[in-house]
């Protein structure tokens, strides 16, 4: 049952219904004197981003290469802060919709609940003798906030309805309308910075070239009065009432100041709302639902259990049960897919850290764009979920980070291509933020974004074979990357190349002096981004049929990669020196990255030094940390550790817990780092289709990390690399049944000890055996085939 639900009315954020569209958010509270929805839409930054004017750093990138050279580290680290530019910019919230209710009795039979199926927040209760309900949701194809209010008695609906915003605004109304104006900050701070005295600065209205925004309600009431005055609307003796709820920004893209004047975006809104009203709220909700299933109804999850414990509140089953309730397993990967078609649609911005949901003008790391594992973490389940659209934001940003990219790289090193590192934003900062020297090297200089990005570029393409994709969108852009990874590689003096300057992202190593360091070269992440990468455009070169130079260049350098070394522990080396750990728990495990989601370490001594990493790093973590670690151990083909880590990430965090300390969900089920990160979620819902379904390796793998707890269940419409959905069957922990949809043409390659049948539209059945435990299976496009075991 893909259905949240709870008892009482939500009493702090992270308890509260998230409700998008892609570019408009809410969290739907469902008080019952005061409703609230806190309000957010995905172009309201602070900013414009400040230019770094210094910009050439080459004098103080040689330094930072001798200093590493000479092995000292602490002057190296030093001497890396002089190339910190300004902060990134912070994603802001928009305002509070507040519904207040006049009936004065209190509730009773107190129910809301979120329906992932069709996308809609509800409120039910009964008040003295009447029933209230109120029914929400935002509208892709329409672009609004609708919200029915209904009461079951004639006449009993009396409500006052205001908004509110933590930005510099102002409210005005009309006879039936409040309008809320506001402009963002010109600049923000992070949260973690408190030495400026002044961490928020506003311009004034009419003379800022911050974003401006308007929000506009309009009501439609049943057998009631519509009025307002002094910011307040009011719905007397109605029945029924249905809210419309649009925005619009002055957001002009990424390189373009923001307008300036209200005007347009008043004419927006009045479109917007426009348009909405005059369409029954009937046909709203039905176009709401269709173009939100279109998508959502890709994918079908069930494991055979026992539907009893649905009965009891949401937060409720998951304290009781963890990981025990294979509902809820259910249920939280299904939450994943909904978050990201709430958050990330074609035309809207990418999902950030926390997706499109956001309440603080000073957000958690700004809720930017953090691109050394969070961003990109966000979209590992957009293709594997069958939510490609999905994951066109996240590709649009690249396109146009790599236009600042490629300026930064020439004036800051003097190297072709382009790059990013660690933070950037809507205004697609790509130098190394820091503060101008206050931050530290451990996450503000890594400048790897670049590589990493790429890789989702090339997963867009595997897994829908779009030639015309790769050659026009993605090798342009994973071309200019190489460059900078060809530019940036130093000899290590021995024939290899490696990084110089490097870091391993927030981790710190002792050296033998009892030095602390963070700055070296050669941290394997880097080495593995840049096979990556590399391994990647030869591919989609032999794809294309391109022979240049280029592409051998590209070999010959992929071939002088310092390789992967295993420490004295066993375990893979995080750096190219076996240095010793700062903190061996460490949440990070970016020299994994070759395991996932890469496919550099499928086997051998390197995959058994992987899973050495991992118990060493040991499974306590943050509630990103601890889905990265799920889709690590489900592509290690371990599901009983997989197991072990749901246990602890189905764990209900207080909202008022100290950051950083337990990962778990929140009671809306929101990942918690804490505070809210929403990479937990997406990360769990891939590292279940990590446990169902592996196609990394060239071949397709059914069931590879199944616990001994799925004994039977299926999964239907997820995809696999080589443009294939597959519908997977399976009862006593082995594959039943198999469907295939070839979307490309390709030949469907299995792995498989036993000879299968292959059953195909009047077609005669064919028996397959393996060859070298491989079965290969011809298919056409669009053809649909049946394989029985």
């Amino acid at each position: 049952m893909n259905l949240l639900t709870y008892k009482k009315s939500a009493k702090t954020w992270t308890e509260a219904m998230p409700l998008g569209n892609g570019r408009m958010g809410a969290m739907h509270f469902g008080g019952v004197e005061v409703e609230q929805f806190q309000l957010n839409e995905d172009t309201l930054w602070s900013g414009p981003s400040r230019q770094d004017k210094r910009y050439d750093d080459r004098e103080s990138l040689n330094k930072v290469r001798k200093l590493i050279d000479e092995e000292n580290y602490e002057e190296a680290a030093s001497e890396t802060k002089n190339m910190f530019g300004p902060y990134s910019q912070a994603y802001m919230p928009l305002g509070n919709l507040k519904i207040h209710y006049l009936h004065g009795d209190k509730a009773q039979k107190y129910e809301r609940n979120l329906k992932l199926e069709e996308a809609i927040s509800t409120v039910t209760y009964i008040a003295g003798k009447t029933e209230y309900t109120r029914e929400a949701f935002i509208s892709h194809p329409h672009q609004v906030l609708v919200i029915q209010l209904t009461s079951s008695i004639e006449n009993k609906l009396n409500v006052n309805i205001t908004l509110d915003s933590p930005l510099k605004y102002k409210i005005s109304n009309t006879e039936d309308k409040l309008i809320l104006q506001g402009i963002c900050p010109e600049n923000c701070e992070p949260n973690y910075v408190h030495e400026n005295e002044l961490p928020i600065v506003y311009g004034e209205f009419g003379d800022t070239d911050a974003i401006h925004c308007e929000g506009r309600l309009g009501v439609l009431a049943e057998h009631g009065e519509v009025s307002s005055e002094n910011g307040v609307l009011s719905i007397t003796n109605a029945t029924k009432a249905i809210l419309y709820f649009s925005v619009a920004t002055s957001f002009n893209g990424f390189d373009q100041l923001p307008g300036k004047y209200f005007s347009e975006l008043t004419r927006k809104n009045e479109e917007l709302l426009s348009s909405a009203m005059n369409i029954s709220y009937e046909q709203l909700k039905a176009e709401h639902i269709r173009d939100y299933q279109s998508l959502f109804n890709r994918v079908e999850f069930s494991l055979d259990h026992e539907p009893a414990a649905g009965v009891l509140d949401t937060d409720v089953r998951v304290k009781k049960f963890g990981a025990n309730d294979l509902g809820m397993i259910e249920l939280l990967f299904q939450y994943g897919r909904y978050l990201l078609i709430s958050s990330s649609r074609e035309g809207t911005q990418p999902a950030n850290l926390q997706g499109i949901w956001n309440d603080s003008t000073r957000p958690p790391w700004s809720s930017n764009y953090t691109l050394n594992i969070n961003a990109e973490m966000n979209y590992w389940p957009a293709e594997v979920t069958n939510l490609a659209e999905c994951h066109r934001p996240l590709l649009k940003l690249v396109s146009e980070l790599a236009v600042n990219g490629e300026k930064m790289v020439s004036k800051r090193y003097g190297l072709k291509g382009w790059t990013a590192h660690h933070n950037s934003d809507i205004w697609r900062k790509a130098d190394p933020v820091g503060g101008n020297r206050h931050g530290d090297p451990i996450w503000a200089f890594w400048p790897m974004a670049g590589p990493w990005l790429c890789r989702h570029l090339w997963d867009h393409f595997v897994f829908s074979q779009d030639v015309t994709y790769l050659e026009n969108e993605a090798l342009p852009l994973m071309k200019s990357a190489a460059d900078f990874c060809l530019d940036w590689l130093v000899d290590d003096g021995n024939g290899y190349l490696t990084t110089s300057p490097s870091t391993s992202p927030e981790h710190l190593f002792y050296v033998k002096t009892g030095q602390v360091g963070s700055v070296t070269k050669g941290a394997t992440m880097d080495l593995q981004l840049i096979w990556d990468l590399f391994t990647n455009c030869i591919d989609a070169a032999a794809v294309l049929g391109i022979e240049e130079e280029w592409v051998n260049k590209v070999k010959e350098a992929k071939d002088r990669l310092y390789p992967m070394q295993v420490g004295k522990y066993g375990q893979l080396q995080e750096w190219s020196i076996d240095y010793e750990d700062v903190e061996p728990h460490h949440r990070h495990v970016s020299h994994l990255y070759g395991v996932y989601p890469g496919n550099q370490i499928i086997q051998g001594p390197l995959m058994s030094a992987a899973k050495q990493t991992l118990n060493r790093r040991g499974d306590v973590g943050t509630g990103w940390s601890l889905g990265w670690k799920i889709c690590l151990w489900a592509r290690l083909k371990d599901g009983e550790r997989v197991n072990a880590l749901f246990q602890q990430l189905f764990n209900i965090v207080d909202a008022n817990k100290e950051i950083f300390v337990g990962g778990g969900i929140y009671p809306n089920l929101f990942g918690a780092h804490p505070p809210f990160q929403i990479d937990g979620n997406f990360s769990y819902t891939a590292g279940v289709v990590e446990m169902i379904v592996q196609s990394h390796k060239g071949y397709i793998e059914f069931l590879p990390a199944l616990p001994s707890t799925w004994t039977k269940g299926y999964i239907k419409g997820i995809r696999v690399q080589g443009g294939f959905e597959v519908d997977i069957t399976w009862d006593k922990l082995q594959v039943a049944a198999v469907k295939i949809t070839c979307n490309a043409g390709k030949s469907f390659i299995l792995k498989s000890k036993k000879p299968i049948i292959v059953r195909e539209k009047e077609e005669k059945d064919r028996i397959v055996d393996p060859v070298d435990e491989l079965i290969e299976i011809k298919m056409n496009k669009n053809g649909e085939y049946q394989l029985l075991f």
